[in-house]
């Protein structure tokens, strides 16, 4: 009887440890893919926001925005290159633990992800070939109108045409457009600038407003939305996003312009 007894304790010992243990792992709340690692999505595609090295790597603003908040979260960062069009499913099936991939938040997004704070601040620009009579939206009524799969820019186009090339990359359209095709491209004010930079033969036109660019986490993922805004504001007080932005855009675009 004894010995039975004995081995009910051990035994219940064993589980009370066990539970211990299972809940000092899981305190930090945090659901992520791969324990210790942040996880993350981008397109690899966008041009100076995340481009793809000749080994396959990603580099650009939003990879070290991406690393410098898996640092701050005490992870080891695991970068995947994905299809734009398809990230934001991907941190909502739990492929991807986020989308660190130049989103901007919009309504329709916010209905399969939560976003963090913003990132960087951009816009929207009309992009046209040097001998283009086009200035504005106006101008574009009826017009082919190039845009990036899975993009805002889609929403634009569409209140002036119903002829819509879609790409997979920002990049490739403007290319596209630089060599004759369609009328114009929709694309981030930023990504033109460095495609012009590049020597592509086009010039930016209307700007269509701002917008704010945040990282994507799921909806059942509030732990880590509230750590990554934590590292984000981290890293705007220790002015390491305002370095990324310049090392990569030329100027600070990671303040608020309605704030400055």
């Amino acid at each position: 009887m004894r010995h039975w007894l004995k081995g009910i304790i051990a035994a219940a010992f064993v589980l009370i440890l066990a539970a211990c243990g299972s809940e000092e792992a899981s305190k930090s709340g945090m659901d992520l893919v791969d324990e210790d690692k942040f996880t993350y999505a981008a397109s690899g595609e966008f041009k100076p926001f995340s481009y793809t090295n000749d080994d396959g790597s990603m580099s650009g603003f939003d990879i070290d925005v991406a690393e410098a908040v898996a640092k701050e979260l005490g992870l080891e960062p695991d970068q995947h290159k994905f299809k734009f069009g398809g990230i934001v499913e991907g941190v909502k099936s739990g492929r991807f633990d986020a989308a660190v991939a130049s989103h901007t938040i919009t309504e329709e997004r916010l209905k399969a992800v939560n976003f963090s704070t913003p990132y960087y601040y951009s816009g929207p620009q009309i992009y046209v070939r040097p001998d283009s009579t086009i200035e504005t939206l106006d101008d574009l009524k009826g017009k082919e109108i190039a845009v990036s799969k899975g993009s805002t820019y889609t929403a634009n186009a569409e209140g002036v045409t119903d002829n819509i090339q879609f790409y997979d990359s920002d990049v490739v359209a403007l290319e596209a457009l630089s060599k004759g095709k369609h009328d114009a491209v929709i694309t981030d004010f930023v990504t033109g600038k460095e495609a012009i930079g590049a020597g592509m033969k086009i010039e930016g036109k209307e700007l269509l407003g701002r917008s704010e660019q945040a990282i994507a986490v799921a909806k059942d993922n509030k732990e880590l939305l509230e750590k990554v805004n934590e590292a984000l504001e981290t890293l705007r007080e220790n002015g390491t996003l305002t370095e990324i932005s310049k090392k990569y855009i030329g100027e600070d675009i990671t303040v608020d312009p309605e704030k400055e």
